[in-house]
């Protein structure tokens, strides 16, 4: 009987600690991200990842605990390559993530079933408080898109910008 206790309390132990490994916006997230491979460019309805050495502008993005951006608007053109420098001035944790606002909205109601679910891919930032965070992406379709907010309940207070592809 105490095996098998002492056992249930370590298997506990491994799926809390787990679970806490795959909490979304780890810092380690970021650097998946860091070396840049064109065969793993995936397109996207709203571009793709872009080289960092074909970086035409720098667009510096603030967020807050007000939930929202400064700015709340951007316009690029049509094949840009655009680096978002991202900084939280907030104290809690938030993040920017670029998509279809029909994306961003299905993205962030399973964020709200599964708050720490783990992802990381090149069109999203997740930045600590008083951090700075980055994205570097290729607008390859003209049309209007978003960025916003994902961390539950964050979306939903309205913290969502628009992209331009001219």
């Amino acid at each position: 009987m105490r095996i098998k206790l002492i056992l249930q309390v370590l298997a506990s132990s491994l799926l809390i600690a787990s679970t806490a490994a795959l909490a979304h916006g780890d810092e380690d997230n970021a650097a998946k991200h860091k070396t840049f491979d064109p065969a793993k460019v995936g397109a996207t309805a709203f571009g793709q990842e872009g080289d960092p050495t074909k970086v035409t502008r720098t667009i510096r993005l603030s967020m807050t605990d007000a939930m929202r951006y400064t700015p709340a608007h951007i316009t690029v053109k049509r094949g840009e390559t655009v680096r978002f420098r991202i900084h939280n001035d907030g104290q809690i944790l938030h993040e920017m993530v670029l998509g279809t606002p029909q994306e961003l909205k299905e993205h962030a109601a399973l964020m709200k079933k599964f708050p720490e679910m783990e992802h990381s891919e090149p069109n999203m930032a997740h930045v600590k408080p008083s951090k700075d965070g980055e994205i570097v992406w290729q607008f390859t379709k003209a049309g209007e898109f978003q960025f916003a907010c994902l961390q539950p309940g964050h979306f939903e207070a309205g913290m969502v910008g628009k992209v331009t592809v001219e």
